[in-house]
């Protein structure tokens, strides 16, 4: 017996620590190792700080939800945690809001890992990509 599956496509992105005058990938040194993000104990505290409503269970993988997205954190279990992966779905722009609270709790930069370019909270035009791209090769379920 098969099953119907559900498709759902995830935007990435990253959360690390870059020098403050990087603004694009292509500037990152190819020998450079970004500094860790702290202890995991740490990384945890303030993720929690930022955003008290994140769903830390599992403290490797955290979970956010909004009315309209939501938001996987993908923390590792390594220690100290070296960055931070987002796995966003859905839609609606307030998920930007927690993507750069979280960033800026991190002290990190924001990697939008389809494009390659870093995002800013005025340059978010990765995310309105993907979910163009996303709604083509999707179908809808309606």
């Amino acid at each position: 017996m098969s099953y119907p599956r559900k498709v759902t496509m995830s935007w990435d992105v990253l959360l690390l620590r870059l020098p403050d005058d990087v603004t694009s990938v292509q500037q990152i040194p190819d020998d450079y190792t970004p500094a860790p993000l702290g202890s995991q104990h740490d990384v945890l505290a303030a993720i929690t700080q930022a955003i008290p409503e994140t769903d830390l269970t599992d403290p490797t993988w955290g979970e956010l939800l909004g009315s309209t997205w939501s938001m996987e954190l993908n923390i590792g279990a390594g220690d100290p945690v070296d960055s931070v992966m987002l796995h966003i779905r859905g839609s609606g722009d307030d998920v930007l809001t927690s993507v750069f609270h979280l960033a800026g709790a991190l002290r990190c930069k924001v990697l939008d890992c389809a494009s390659g370019d870093l995002i800013t909270p005025v340059e978010t035009s990765g995310w309105h990509g993907f979910q163009r791209y996303r709604d083509h090769v999707v179908p809808s379920r309606h």
